[in-house]
């Protein structure tokens, strides 16, 4: 797609009004799942997922455009070689480098 051929984006107080109410929503549904791992007790701080969804979360804090696509990296597996075998990180949602130590 050309960049004449983008659709314009739309202001930003017409973003805002569009918006916000749904990724207020969003945003505090990140907040309650946080919470109800808090509650459990557990030691969720060391999940692989996890790690990568507090920096996803770090980088929404951010300033600046391409926060996506630095998101999407957080997540995503960095390796270029080819694996032997499918080892489900699509289902998991993050990628594991600890996945990696052993390959």
């Amino acid at each position: 797609m050309s960049e004449t051929s983008r659709p314009k984006p739309l202001p930003a107080r017409e973003a805002v009004d569009e918006y916000f109410i749904e990724n207020r929503h969003r945003v505090l549904d990140v907040a309650a799942f946080l919470d109800r791992l808090d509650r459990s007790g557990g030691d969720w701080r060391s999940d692989y997922r996890m790690a990568a969804l507090v920096r996803a979360i770090g980088v929404l804090a951010e300033p600046g455009a391409g926060r996506a696509q630095r998101i999407q990296m957080i997540f995503s597996d960095p390796t270029v070689e080819p694996k032997p075998k499918l080892d489900q990180k699509a289902a998991r949602g993050a990628w594991d480098p600890a996945s990696e130590k052993g390959a």
